[in-house]
């Protein structure tokens, strides 16, 4: 048998209880950043979706005649060329951005973000992270 308590919890109209977690403030403070696996899931997702419309496109382009390929190699080093192209385009990054839940307004977006690197502690890759 349950104990009489002295409280209750409930839902009120001042206070309604929320289905999912507030979104962080894309252009907040990078102290104690935690990164969200929750984001990175969407971005994950976001970044395949990407790649299969590129791949789409160009396989249209190619079957309508409208684009020659020669080999495999040419295909892939489109193919790079393309994503490459729309991820430094502020509409690239806008998509991400969008994809994980921010709205950023194109002229706020970095296309050139910085790496820095912790002072004592080299660049894992170098000076880009590939």
């Amino acid at each position: 048998m349950e104990e009489p308590r002295d409280y209750q919890l409930v839902a009120t109209e001042e206070a309604p209880m929320k289905k999912e977690l507030a979104l962080p403030d894309p252009g907040a403070t990078p102290f104690k950043v935690v990164v969200d696996p929750e984001m990175r899931l969407k971005l994950r997702r976001a970044l395949i979706e990407l790649i299969d419309y590129h791949d789409e496109a160009l396989a249209e382009h190619f079957a309508d005649g409208k684009l020659a390929l020669e080999s495999y190699k040419e295909y892939i080093e489109l193919f790079a060329r393309s994503l490459k192209e729309t991820m430094e385009s502020r509409e690239g990054v806008a998509y991400l951005l969008r994809a994980v839940g921010f709205e950023v307004p194109a002229e706020e977006i970095n296309l050139k973000p910085e790496l820095r690197w912790k002072k004592g502690v080299p660049g894992a890759f170098g000076s880009s992270l590939l």
